[in-house]
């Protein structure tokens, strides 16, 4: 699998649609053919944006095989991604891959958040959730992790870790059973939108 990265805004500004066009023209054509030879069994793009990917979809060729999406569909973030991206994407059978389900820690008890300190609004709206986890007897990792890998064109998810045992962590919260209240809660508080997709037990 060979992705191509952060052909987008955060990396690129103004000129990202140049970076991008750079990247279908040769990049997305290149890896088609190697895919179309076997050299690899697919390709797709990594980013942090959902624009990127949107734009990609509206393609008649080259055709990815999925995406790594970074960061924009978690609990903290994820009405733009359901709106179109998602749909999309599931219709065009390209799989989608979550990257940063915890959204740079502060959901799996960090303090950073699109990989800078955390702002007071999302300290406060994760405050809220951990107190939903709380009442409901689970973590708020396993309600990350699990949010995530929900909606069905979503295939993986790939939580980071900074040491070996946070892999077992991980396991445990992809186990660990969270109750049907707990969803009812956060679409009631408005913590997630109504047209999430949530686990079902």
């Amino acid at each position: 699998m060979v992705w191509v990265h952060d052909v987008a805004q955060d990396f690129y500004g103004d000129e990202w649609l140049a970076a991008y066009e750079s990247a279908r023209t040769g990049a997305f054509r290149v890896l088609t053919r190697l895919r179309e030879e076997g050299v690899i069994k697919a390709w797709g793009l990594g980013v942090n944006k959902v624009e990127p990917l949107e734009l990609t979809l509206d393609l008649d060729e080259p055709r990815p095989d999925a995406f790594l999406l970074a960061g924009r569909y978690t609990l903290l973030d994820h009405d733009r991604a359901l709106q179109r991206l998602l749909p999309a994407a599931a219709e065009h059978d390209v799989d989608l891959v979550v990257g940063g389900p915890y959204s740079s820690g502060i959901l799996a008890g960090g303090a950073h958040f699109e990989y800078q300190k955390a702002p007071a609004g999302i300290v406060a709206k994760v405050e809220r959730l951990k107190a939903l986890a709380e009442q409901h007897g689970i973590g708020i990792k396993a309600a990350a992790l699990q949010f995530a890998l929900a909606h069905p064109a979503t295939a993986a998810a790939i939580p980071g870790a900074t040491r070996p045992s946070r892999i077992a962590e991980d396991l445990a919260a992809l186990d660990e059973k969270v109750p049907a209240a707990f969803w009812a809660a956060l679409r009631e508080e408005k913590l997630i939108s109504a047209d999430a997709p949530v686990p079902t037990a």
